[in-house]
């Protein structure tokens, strides 16, 4: 009878309890609700600007979101926000129950960000500065904690691990007053000074601090242990926002153990707040003092183009060098399991990184755009000579297709580094080119990803990329080579209306350039299957797409080609959104890559249900604006919208709403930043090239040798 008692009492301790005060055990409710990852509008995002420290944070809503950890590839942090209460009426989360606000911590030269977050109710208010510690994988935290009443409030902090890109197998528990977390791969510490009074380790949705506060506004539970599921770990802290007890420093830390994320977490701790920030400040500062000095162009929009500097800095791995990923964001689905682990944006492409490449030669990273080129060079495919769809940071292929502009354009970018050397040129570009010429100009995939055809833009970016390697063959002593590219480029670049430009579309009865053709005659109603939910049969002449301009920014037409002015107003009139910031476009009609019309998150949908609505997007303000450069006309419009896209942490947005925003909602206003990825390093490298195109007026990454062939040297 006694075993059999104290195997009752056993379990009973293991199981812990759903309401008063737990036992110091075993969390109860495994695995807990489904892992997700915070939605993709970020407003802040920083890391060190060296590459000892392997660790990446963004905000979003008034909270800590994503920390990534050991690589940009590997989200390992869902969030970390803070709970407020005064022990016996009311119990409140900051994401939810404050007004928020976000500002440069550090003036414009530091990529380090301050939350302010005010209770709606008005008693208390929140602040919060973040920097990483150089040395250490330490995400740092300086809390001040402000009761606006006069009465003692506690204050809690709610973290939920995410760890190796998997919510779901994480391990919590508690070393003194240290929360650890840890999988099989790696491991987070977070620390407090002064330490918690109490901490546990629970599961979302079932036994977290969350569950545990709204019951009776107290923390009762204090599970020492919750292993395999998808943890969420709760510290109280020794606030109570009377002056005296107000301001405290939170470190998380991460290793690939527990006692090495402790390590990390303490010691960022013993160096104090303000020495770390300090030290941090500077390395900002030092990278940017190594630049260009900003553009006057840029100056009338503030921090906007330091901040975009140092944003596409922080793109970039800190191990595998010369890995900028597309943005540190999984958003709408790709939080939600459509890509698990997570993945999509925080890949590496060519064609991304070629935007930020060349944005930061115009600044005046040469040695970043060059590691991007060595990058994308030893990661080039072989035998054939072409490049990854996309790959993860390390450079494994991730999706299998192939896009002709992502080959051509590290031909683009090597000539402008001038990195035209026999090896070089032995070894990746003549590689390249022959990939272009064997299977050009059709493209498997354009540069929306989901369609194959003959494509404007595509076909631009390989007669680009064929001039170039035919000049730099020649330099080589490869005349053979040099002149089949020459002739190859010269009958795309004679034959690319025929294939894409119809006579007979909907829109005009003049000459207009499509998004693409599927079988190279533009006067067929040939039809295809748009995706995203948009129709399962449109005619190819029904769907244009800005991305036409290729053709005049990378030198194949001039500005006053009598088909690209006629595109240009089909465009305009088909795509076209005028907004309070200025003017934007969307990629292609009937584009359903965006959010629904209440303003939900996009997500996989059947042909013809037109349930999700791509918006306007900022890049193509930019492109718009190198037009009108090469047309000898001003850009400060476009610049200006670009700018106008900005949110209060200088974040640029993939999409902006357009003229049909959700309806009966506050924060929608056209012209401002969807729940896309924000930021996106080809909208902050778009803004970063086009105010170095105004400075010297003309587009600054146009191939000179393509436009003499072909549109006329200026």
């Amino acid at each position: 009878m006694r075993t059999w008692a104290l195997g009752i009492l056993t379990a009973a301790i293991g199981l812990g309890t759903v309401c008063g005060t737990a036992a110091a055990a075993t969390a109860p409710g495994a695995p807990g609700n489904q892992a997700d990852f915070a939605p993709a509008n970020k407003d802040g995002f920083g890391t060190s600007a060296g590459t000892a420290s392997k660790v990446w944070y963004t905000l979003s809503n008034g909270e800590l979101t994503e920390v990534y950890y050991p690589d940009l590839g590997t989200p390992s942090v869902r969030d970390l926000q803070f709970i407020v209460s005064d022990g016996k009426t009311f119990a409140e989360r900051e994401t939810e129950a404050a007004t928020h606000r976000v500002k440069l911590a550090a003036g414009r030269k530091s990529l380090s960000y301050t939350q302010v977050n005010t209770a709606k109710s008005g008693d208390w208010k929140l602040i919060k500065t973040y920097v990483t510690d150089r040395a250490r994988n330490t995400v740092v935290m300086r809390v001040h904690f402000q009761s606006l009443t006069g009465k003692p409030l506690q204050l809690y902090a709610l973290y939920d691990p995410s760890l190796s890109n998997d919510g779901m197998d994480d391990s919590g528990s508690s070393s003194g007053s240290t929360l650890l977390a840890s999988d099989s791969k790696s491991a987070s510490a977070l620390r407090a000074s002064p330490g918690f009074e109490k901490t546990s380790s629970g599961y979302l949705g079932t036994s977290d601090g969350w569950q545990d506060l709204r019951d009776d506004y107290r923390m009762d539970w204090t599970y020492e242990s919750a292993p395999n599921g998808n943890v969420v770990q709760t510290g109280q802290t020794r606030l109570t926002g009377l002056r005296g007890s107000q301001d405290m420093t939170l470190a998380l830390g991460f290793g690939a153990t527990p006692g090495a994320a402790t390590g990390a977490a303490k010691g960022s701790l013993a160096s104090g707040f303000e020495k770390l920030s300090k030290s941090y400040t500077r390395g900002w500062r030092s990278y940017l003092d190594r630049l260009r000095r900003e553009p006057s162009s840029a100056k009338a929009f503030g921090p906007l183009y330091d901040v975009s500097v140092m944003t596409l800095a922080a793109h970039e791995d800190k191990t595998f060098r010369g890995a900028y990923v597309a943005s540190p964001t999984m958003p709408w689905a790709w939080g939600h399991g459509l890509d698990n682990p997570s993945g999509a944006y925080h890949l590496v492409w060519s064609r991304d990184l070629y935007q930020i490449a060349t944005a930061l030669l115009a600044a005046g990273d040469r040695a970043g755009a060059g590691r991007a080129l060595s990058y994308l060079f030893d990661r080039q495919q072989k035998p054939d000579g072409s490049f990854p769809q996309n790959s993860t940071v390390d450079g494994a292929p991730h999706w299998t297709n192939t896009q002709l502009d992502e080959v051509a354009d590290p031909i683009l970018l090597a000539a402008q580094l001038g990195r035209t050397d026999a090896s070089t040129y032995a070894n990746h570009i003549k590689k390249a080119a022959d990939y272009i010429v064997a299977n050009g100009p059709q493209t498997p995939q354009e540069r929306w990803e989901n369609q194959s055809g003959w494509s404007p833009a595509t076909i631009a970016a390989e007669v680009a990329g064929l001039v170039t390697a035919a000049h730099i063959a020649r330099q080589n002593g490869d005349t053979a080579s040099a002149d089949k590219y020459d002739s190859t480029a010269d009958l795309w670049q004679q034959n690319v209306d025929g294939w894409t430009a119809t006579t007979n579309g909907p829109y005009s009865s003049q000459p207009y350039y499509l998004r693409l053709t599927k079988d190279g005659m533009p006067n067929q109603g040939t039809t295809y299957s748009l995706g995203d939910g948009g129709p399962s049969a449109i005619d190819q002449r029904a769907v244009v797409d800005p991305s036409y301009l290729e053709l005049v920014r990378l030198g194949l037409k001039p500005p006053d080609d009598p088909t690209v002015l006629n595109t240009m107003s089909v465009v305009d009139q088909q795509l076209g959104v005028s907004t309070p910031n200025g003017e934007f476009w969307h990629r292609y009609n009937d584009d359903g890559y965006g959010e629904t019309a209440s303003g939900g998150p996009w997500d996989v949908t059947d042909p013809d249900t037109h349930t999700t609505h791509g918006r306007a997007w900022p890049i193509f303000a930019g492109e718009r604006g190198e037009y009108e450069l090469a047309a000898g006309k001003h850009a400060s419009s476009q610049l200006a919208a670009i700018a106008g896209a900005a949110n209060d942490g200088y974040m640029l947005p993939e999409q902006v709403w357009d003229n049909q925003p959700p309806s009966g909602q506050p924060g929608f206003e056209p012209g401002e930043g969807t729940f896309s990825a924000t930021p996106l390093a080809w909208s902050h490298a778009q803004f970063i090239r086009l105010a170095w195109s105004i400075q010297a007026g003309r587009p600054v990454e146009q191939p000179r040798i393509v436009a003499c062939r072909y549109s006329g040297c200026k």
